[in-house]
């Protein structure tokens, strides 16, 4: 077994059982790209199991702490087996789930949705890559599934130095399902959709919204980046009698629309405006525009630290704007899934933006990924999506 040997004094992140180790962090030793590697203080004193990936930054990404502990198949079971059962306890209204969310399950750089009865699998980190046709197999027997569709084309793979690799991994069939969330139905493409094929993290704000609007009596709604249209089915759920999608996405609008008619709703509460959600919100506020709510739930302005200040500015001037267009007693769902903006930060930002805009708030609701996408108290970097709920004073 190959040893990596940390740096005097770099030990503490693993020590305190944090999974990632950095380039900067390594005194000596490597291996092959996903191998595993026995991780050893400068004393030399066992610390984890550990992925090495020799072209990333994160260099090593923590498999155990056990040292008597070993890293093969039955391992990859066991782990896959307890994040099933976690999510068995878990009341998700929706036949589509995170089974699998990376470190916060023990298994880094891996995500597995399931949608009905197919399952979706990324594989974003050399060790999970090196593991993949054992995992694949582990995954069917622990659902009792056939098929597993690989959506590994996420960025993580380009800094891991691993091509992007899409397709089936085990069976086949149709990639176009229908889902159940609440009391709603919705309509993805594996193969096409964002992530895995749709937002499931959003799942309990989305009900959420439904209910909000139900409970301040919102009539008007714009929801932009709104994809296929999960807030904008919401808002008509909730009792909304206009409701308008912004997305530069001509297929994603088509299939919100879509998404209308398959709820029972009047198309004629929803429109869908193929547009520039910037240039969108400033046309709006030009024509003297105001809606009872809005939803901002833009792309991931900022993968990392260091893009947070040229993200903040982009979060600032749309939720400024969004501020500005809210009616007296609007509400204003506002997110960010960038995991380089951290939810103290987001809420000095729209802090900022209501100060910019003259306008003061209620935060009346906080929210966070849906619980089948855990966040654990020794990864704080698993708190990507963070929300605000905010009725304009």
């Amino acid at each position: 077994m190959k040893t990596v040997t940390l740096r005097p004094g770099k030990e503490r992140s693993l020590v305190k059982r944090h999974p990632w180790v950095f380039e900067s962090s390594v005194a000596r030793g490597g291996g092959d790209a996903g191998e595993t590697v026995r991780v050893a203080a400068a004393d030399g004193q066992f610390l984890a199991w550990a992925a090495f990936s020799p072209q990333s930054q994160i260099r090593l990404r923590a498999w155990s702490f056990d040292e008597g502990e070993r890293i093969d198949a039955a391992f990859f079971q066991r782990r896959i087996a307890q994040a099933l059962a976690m999510r068995a306890r878990l009341p998700i209204a929706s036949d589509a789930v995170r089974l699998i969310h990376g470190e916060a399950d023990g298994l880094p750089g891996l995500i597995v949705d399931r949608y009905v009865d197919t399952l979706v699998a990324q594989f974003t980190s050399a060790g999970v890559e090196r593991w993949k046709a054992v995992i694949a197999d582990a995954l069917l027997a622990a659902t009792g599934l056939t098929r597993l569709y690989e959506r590994s084309d996420a960025q993580a793979r380009e800094w891991e130095g691993l091509p992007v690799q899409t397709g089936w991994l085990r069976g086949e069939g149709p990639t176009a399902l229908t889902i159940r969330e609440h009391d709603w139905q919705l309509t993805l493409d594996v193969a096409e959709g964002h992530k895995t094929g749709y937002y499931l993290d959003q799942r309990d704000s989305r009900r959420r919204f439904a209910d909000a609007v139900k409970q301040y009596g919102v009539r008007s709604v714009l929801n932009c980046f709104s994809y296929t249209g999960g807030f904008s089915v919401a808002a008509l759920a909730g009792g909304a009698s206009e409701v308008i999608s912004v997305d530069s996405s001509g297929p994603a609008l088509a299939r919100a629309t879509a998404h209308v008619a398959l709820n029972g709703f009047d198309a004629g509460r929803h429109q869908a405006w193929d547009a520039d959600v910037n240039a969108t919100l400033r046309r709006c506020l030009a024509e003297g525009r105001r809606f009872d709510a809005i939803v901002l739930d833009p792309p991931k302005f900022a993968p990392a630290a260091a893009h947070a200040e040229r993200a903040a500015r982009a979060y600032k001037d749309i939720n400024r704007l969004a501020f500005m267009l809210l009616a007296d007693g609007g509400l204003l769902y506002t997110f960010s899934c960038s995991g380089g903006i951290a939810p103290d930060l987001f809420h000095k930002i729209v802090a900022g933006a209501g100060l910019d805009a003259g306008v003061d708030g209620y935060i009346v609701e906080r929210l966070s990924a849906a619980a089948d996408h855990p966040q654990t108290v020794r990864f704080p970097e698993g708190d990507y999506l963070k929300g605000l709920g905010i009725l304009k004073r």
